[in-house]
């Protein structure tokens, strides 16, 4: 006779009702919603200090569904620093545009995993379409490759493997087959003020830093193009679209028009500002960035996505595809249908770019253009309301981030350290130009010119307690 045991706990699991518990969660989820707006941005040292209430031992028997739901809300919804809500300025992150959050809460209930076509038809079908929407959106190169991974960190390194890959095989030599110890040097030029995540993503794949090409950066932000060294197929060379600090987007036009002639492979890391293609009134900005190689984005930070939803593109998907596919006995591919993992380092992960769907189908294209166009302009009007009180703005307003300074580095200091215990708003620290600077980010749909001016009053009060 067989054994055929059968779990008590999980038997009543499989006989759950959700039906109260989903009407539980979908309460305090509206709850949070409806007061993310006026909560306090960062939480208060008491709020943070009951989190205490976690630090308890796993116990034996399962807890109540209702039990965990109320001790998330009471004790963790006020612990939760309000990203999604109008004045959050510290780092880029976005808001939940409504179209995207409603339908995240379905798409959550489907939990579907994209690797293969077999897997889940829908993301399949709707990962197709979303790289057919963002190729025609970003004026990119016919036929790119979309990859949807949890952020342009990933997405980089996503772009920066297909182009090692690439460059190697150029130079006839089959690193996948030969790995790295024999591998002909690649010369990898970059701004000197390139994100740390690409720094980050070079010694991972094996690029190291100690022997990188790093080229002065202008009083934007902006790689110095007359200073970037001869150019060969043994190069792989990175832009950005959007400094990190200033928003400056580097000359991609005359640079990459270099890059191409001498045959070496271009990345641009946009995370936040590669959308700038999407406006009519701002693709001026990424001019000539179709000439590139690859790209990395976010659709977490300017489209308002919600977290985690970065993007690697790559104009030539044979490269993407052989960087990152996988075989075995039970992979089940499906000839004219999208096996989603052969363009992302994962092959288990969630269907995020369903997230990407519908937050362009509640958009619209006149839609993004006016949310890029409104970021821009609320940057450019916090800007001046801050010079209005005395600061100091150290960068031209191209996109949405504004570089301030209050006199000196200890100053600048102290009211960032005052800002951020207010709880009125949040930003955040940087360095520029070997001083301190608060970065303000000016990336959420919420954000109202009211918001600002509540911002602008605050930073003048604490302004004067120093």
């Amino acid at each position: 006779m067989k054994n055929k045991y059968v779990s008590p706990i999980l038997e009543n699991i499989r006989n759950y009702n959700f039906n109260g518990d989903m009407e539980l969660a979908g309460k305090y989820a509206l709850d949070y919603i409806n007061s993310v707006n006026s909560m306090r941005v960062y939480p208060s040292d008491e709020d943070i200090a009951a989190l205490s209430v976690f630090d308890i031992p796993l116990g034996d028997e399962p807890t109540p569904n209702a039990e965990i739901l109320d001790k998330l809300h009471n004790y963790g919804s006020k612990a939760t620093v309000a990203q999604t809500g109008p004045r959050y300025f510290g780092f880029v992150c976005g808001g939940i545009l409504p179209s995207s959050l409603s339908a995240k809460w379905l798409m959550d209930a489907w939990d579907q995993n994209p690797a293969m076509f077999v897997m889940s038809p829908i993301a399949g079908k709707i990962e197709e379409i979303c790289e057919k929407w963002l190729v025609e959106l970003l004026n990119l190169p016919k036929g790119t490759a979309a990859g949807f991974v949890s952020g342009s960190s990933t997405a980089i390194n996503c772009a920066l493997l297909a182009g090692r890959n690439h460059i190697l095989k150029n130079l006839g030599y089959n690193v996948s087959a030969a790995g790295l110890n024999d591998a002909p040097k690649i010369k990898v030029v970059l701004s000197e003020g390139a994100h740390s995540t690409v720094f980050k993503a070079l010694s991972i794949i094996g690029l190291g830093q100690e022997n990188l090409i790093k080229v002065p950066m202008d009083e934007q932000g902006c790689i110095c193009a007359d200073k970037i060294p001869e150019l060969d197929k043994s190069t792989l060379l990175l832009l950005q679209a959007g400094n990190v600090n200033s928003g400056g987007f580097d000359d991609f036009k005359s640079i990459c028009k270099k890059a191409n002639e001498a045959g070496a492979w271009v990345h641009v890391d946009g995370a936040f500002g590669l959308w700038a293609a999407a406006s009519e009134e701002f693709a001026h900005l990424t001019e000539g960035m179709e000439y590139a190689d690859s790209w990395s984005m976010d659709a977490h930070k300017t489209l308002n996505a919600p977290y985690d939803n970065g993007v690697v593109l790559c104009k030539h998907r044979d490269s993407l595809v052989n960087a990152m596919h996988m075989t075995g006995g039970y992979i089940q591919i499906t000839e004219g249908n999208r096996d989603s993992m052969m363009y992302t380092m994962e092959m288990s992960r969630r269907a995020r770019a369903l997230d990407i769907w519908a937050t362009l189908m509640g958009l619209g294209k006149r839609g993004l253009s006016e949310l890029v166009k409104e970021l821009h302009t609320k940057a450019v009007y916090f800007a001046d309301e801050l010079k209005s009180i005395g600061l100091s703005v150290l960068n031209d307003v191209v996109f949405n981030q504004v570089i301030v300074r209050y006199e000196d580095d200890e100053k600048t200091k102290k009211l960032i350290d005052a800002i951020q215990k207010s709880g009125v708003l949040w930003l955040g620290p940087s360095s520029w130009q070997g001083n301190a600077v608060m970065r303000v980010s000016v990336c959420s749909y919420k954000t109202t010119y009211e918001d600002i001016d509540i911002c602008v009053k605050e930073i003048k009060r604490l302004k004067e307690q120093i």
